[in-house]
């Protein structure tokens, strides 16, 4: 019972969630285009359970790892019949490419817009957590130790510039090698300043990437506070972490590319059960963030020029676009070919991977 309340549920709501946001993106775009949805199916695979209401069947599938939303006119199959003038006012093939651009795009369009509505309602209802900078800890013979801070400091500016949050101090000082900076404390009820010189520091990013910075030999307290930023505050913060979230998995994507990132660190469903599961004991709460992450993750491996992918149908209307007409059947169904075969070479990978952190 443990297993289905932390595992399974929250496996099934989260990914239940991001899939029908993404394939609504899709249906209600096309549905304002004036295109007749044939099919909205929650799953790949046999039906499991369906309904028709006006032109459109809603199903439920057997396979729960994914979705497709079905138009009229979308595949380019020649034993298909003619449609009809009326079906052609309807059809998907027969819009403007840029209408088709919009349908295509929408799905990972509105995964991106679901992570914003998730850490926008978020922020408004739980608060933000900062960091405070305090010190925990001074090392011996540091900038900071010479300077003559102690532990328990309570940073308040550095450079001149208001302290917040301890990323404030890092953002500061990683730049800062060899400058000397002003540093004001707050130490019980006094205030004190000192003089701190920064030393030269190679460190890693999150990357495992050898990086030049710059260290004044201070460690964290730990100590977290929770903030109330209200309407306005909220909405700023989700936009931030939402792009802040975009942008690395950005930047994670190339990285993988570029083989700095092992192909190995790649998970797929096993992977999210475990990470959905593991929040869900802590706090329920915390799978919404945690969706708004993956949704971001979802959206933008989706906008891959990977053909079958969405970012995939993208190229080819942008180059029927360029040139004025569809790429041959032939050449689209072999750059299909060529797409099935990395995604199911992905999946392989994503697969082992799962099992042998599960084993492990």
């Amino acid at each position: 019972m443990s297993f289905f309340l932390y595992y399974i549920l929250p496996f099934a709501l989260v990914l239940g969630v991001l899939i029908f946001f993404h394939e609504l993106g899709h249906f209600l775009v096309a549905k304002y285009f004036g295109v007749k949805v044939l099919k909205f199916s929650l799953g790949f695979g046999p039906k499991l359970a369906g309904k028709k209401i006006g032109e459109t069947e809603y199903l439920i599938s057997l396979v729960p790892l994914g979705g497709y939303v079905k138009m009229l006119g979308e595949t380019d199959d020649e034993d298909a019949k003619p449609l009809s003038p009326q079906e052609q006012e309807k059809s998907f093939s027969n819009k403007h490419v840029l209408k088709r651009i919009a349908i295509v795009g929408a799905g990972p369009f509105f995964n991106l817009f679901l992570a914003l509505v998730i850490f926008c309602t978020f922020f408004m209802v739980a608060g933000y957590q900062i960091m405070i900078p305090e010190i925990g800890q001074v090392r011996e013979n540091s900038p900071a130790h010479k300077a003559g801070l102690l532990k328990g400091d309570v940073i308040v500016s550095l450079a001149e510039k208001n302290i917040r949050t301890w990323l404030d101090i890092k953002d500061l000082v990683q730049h800062s090698a060899g400058k000397s900076l002003e540093i004001t404390v707050q130490r019980e009820d006094r205030f004190l300043t000192f003089t701190v010189v920064p030393e030269a520091s190679v460190g890693k990013n999150i990357f495992g990437e050898k990086i030049k910075s710059a260290l004044i030999g201070i460690v964290a307290s730990g100590k977290f506070e929770n903030v109330t930023l209200g309407f306005l505050g909220s909405i700023n913060q989700g936009f931030e972490r939402t792009w802040e979230i975009m942008v690395l998995t950005c930047k994670v994507v190339v990285k993988l590319f570029q083989g700095a990132i092992s192909i190995k660190t790649v998970g797929g469903p096993i992977m999210i059960g475990q990470m959905t599961g593991q929040v869900a004991q802590e706090n329920w709460a915390y799978l919404f963030p945690l969706m708004a992450v993956i949704s971001i993750n979802l959206g933008i491996l989706n906008l891959l020029p990977v053909p079958i992918l969405d970012g995939g149908f993208i190229v080819f209307l942008l180059i029927e676009l360029i040139i004025g007409k569809p790429l041959s059947i032939k050449k689209r169904e072999l750059a299909q070919k060529m797409g099935l075969f990395l995604l199911i070479t992905l999946m392989v990978v994503v697969m082992y991977n799962d099992i042998a952190r599960f084993l492990e």
